[in-house]
């Protein structure tokens, strides 16, 4: 379960992927592929939460791990390395970043 706050021991990486509107779906579906069959499988893993654009010229991962070294032991594993090589052949663009929850607000 992904949970938003500044108390959870995690790390958020925010992969935004500008694709064309022919390939949204592919990379959505590839994406889920991957986190299905590798990623959820690794230690560290929390979250991950893919979105697709409106206007079908964006796809964005907001994944949570516990700790950096967990979400960077991912990019040493060959089955999730290529897995991001293929989203990677299928976007115009790809931008990854490391976050830490800065802010929440909630209205209950």
């Amino acid at each position: 379960m992904t949970l938003i706050s500044r108390d959870q021991d995690v790390v958020t990486l925010i992969s935004v992927f500008t694709v064309t509107s022919k390939d949204q779906q592919r990379l959505v579906d590839l994406l889920v592929e991957a986190t299905e069959e590798v990623i959820s499988k690794q230690p560290g893993y929390v979250s991950a939460n893919i979105h697709s654009s409106l206007d079908s010229t964006q796809v964005t991962n907001y994944a949570q791990w516990r700790g950096r070294e967990a979400l960077e032991a991912i990019f040493r594993n060959p089955d999730a390395t290529l897995h991001v090589r293929e989203a990677e052949k299928l976007a115009i663009a790809y931008e990854p970043h490391l976050y830490e929850v800065a802010f929440t607000h909630v209205i209950a």
